[in-house]
């Protein structure tokens, strides 16, 4: 990871974003966006000026994650969390370079804010059926992390919310009318997911998630959709 430290400022050293996402492709992660954080702002880790969230980058995650030992673990053992798993040790490795803090979205409680985070990016918005919606994964966004560095980064710039000007197909794809504009009814889900009719959903994902035009242009696996789908419906 040397590298990403690219000069000084009178702050200290910078980080350059390309160098950073560089090194994140090697796992198949990327910035999915970020936000400056004020001098002692509270919620953060002393010293944070920049939030980067960081998630799958596609095409290419889920061969690369189900090539990895916490997978191999997963498969022979039954050792639970693979992809938390690995995204602890690979996100975890990288504030060594940078003088940077770790943060997850599971592993509490506490529990950080990664939804309030994600808003804050001015690249994720609320959906019409409540779901998170992100500028280029659609509804599957996901987020593995988030680096708290101690450096000012340029990150990656706001996008009008594309629900502006979508005919929202999201409001009437779930075939159980499950999740709509007017909540989640979660027992009804999995009420459906327990029949032959979800079958559909188990093995290609969330069909309101599927039928959002960003989440059709995001090249995520069918077969990742089926072991998150796995993992909710237990």
């Amino acid at each position: 990871m040397a590298g990403l430290k690219t000069g000084k400022s009178g702050l200290g050293a910078v980080v350059a974003l390309s160098a950073l996402e560089a090194r994140l492709a090697e796992d198949r992660l990327e910035v999915l966006g970020g936000f400056a954080v004020a001098e002692g702002e509270a919620g953060f880790p002393p010293g944070t000026r920049t939030l980067l969230l960081l998630g799958p980058k596609e095409p290419g995650f889920w061969p690369h994650l189900t090539a990895q030992p916490e997978w191999a673990q997963y498969q022979s053992e039954g050792t639970p969390d693979p992809v938390d798993r690995w995204s602890r040790r690979v996100i975890g490795r990288i504030p060594g370079d940078l003088g940077a803090k770790a943060l997850f979205p599971f592993g509490g409680p506490p529990w950080h804010p990664v939804y309030q985070w994600a808003f804050r990016s001015r690249r994720v918005w609320d959906s019409p059926v409540r779901l998170l919606v992100h500028a280029g994964q659609g509804l599957m966004v996901s987020f593995r992390g988030a680096l708290a560095l101690k450096e000012a980064v340029e990150v990656p710039p706001p996008l009008p919310r594309p629900c502006e000007t979508c005919a929202a197909p999201c409001l009437t794809a779930c075939p159980a009318g499950a999740l709509t504009g007017a909540g989640y009814d979660v027992p009804g889900c999995h009420t459906y997911l327990d029949g032959p009719e979800g079958r559909d959903c188990m093995t290609g994902g969330c069909l309101v998630r599927r039928a959002c035009p960003l989440s059709q242009t995001y090249a995520r696996l069918p077969e990742q959709s089926a072991y998150h789908m796995g993992q909710f419906h237990r």
